[in-house]
């Protein structure tokens, strides 16, 4: 399959850019410090902005921690509801969360800290089990009303659309958790789209490497 991601507007990089300061703010205070010991002035200090820039970005200062943003979330639900009915939901999914993760600088160490933080903070790994869980609730619903469209109702519809919003959260967990334990050399998106290319090809074995 041809990977192809649409180029991000300087608009979105910024905004981008602004959120990982924040995020990588709040991880490193909270390894330093430990999480309950970070405040919102803290983390905005050390991302060189301010307190109320980061409610712009956040609702609350746990969200920094898990890198929340219901932005992403909903660029993918309204890509997969207007996505073109003769495409399969797994290439839909694929190529939606593809555009959202391309772009995006990732540093293996900073994400091993996430690990780290997280194992410490069972509040925050709370957090992000609700949000992770409201999010797949939301893309069930934009396949189901993409599924609807196109004539398919019914229990066996709501499967499917379960199935590939869950699929969303663990493809991109396992991709993640495989790209900054396995420095081979390879990005990210590239680890993401080896996810992809083996549930497409279904579990008989390992597939090879594109």
């Amino acid at each position: 399959m041809e990977k192809r991601e649409r180029p991000v507007g300087l608009r979105e990089q910024k905004k981008r850019a602004t959120r990982h300061a924040l995020f990588e703010a709040a991880i490193r205070l909270a390894a330093e410090h430990g999480a309950q010991q970070v405040t919102v002035e803290a983390i905005s200090e050390r991302a060189g902005v301010s307190p109320r820039t980061f409610f712009n970005y956040f609702k609350c200062r746990e969200d920094a921690f898990v890198m929340s943003d219901p932005e992403v979330g909903e660029r993918i639900r309204q890509a997969v509801r207007e996505a073109p009915a003769e495409r399969s939901g797994l290439d839909v999914l694929r190529e939606v969360i593809a555009e959202q993760i391309a772009g995006l600088e990732l540093d293996r160490e900073l994400w091993s800290l996430v690990a780290v933080v997280l194992s410490r903070s069972p509040e925050l790994t709370s957090r992000l089990l609700s949000l992770q869980a409201e999010e797949e609730r939301a893309l069930a619903e934009a396949f189901t009303v993409r599924l609807r469209a196109q004539g398919e109702t019914g229990p066996r519809a709501e499967l499917y659309a379960g199935l590939l919003a869950s699929l969303s959260a663990a493809a991109t967990r396992v991709a993640m958790t495989h790209w900054y334990e396995h420095d081979g050399g390879a990005t990210f998106l590239d680890v993401f789209h080896q996810v992809f290319d083996q549930l497409a090809a279904g579990f008989v074995r390992p597939v090879d490497e594109s």
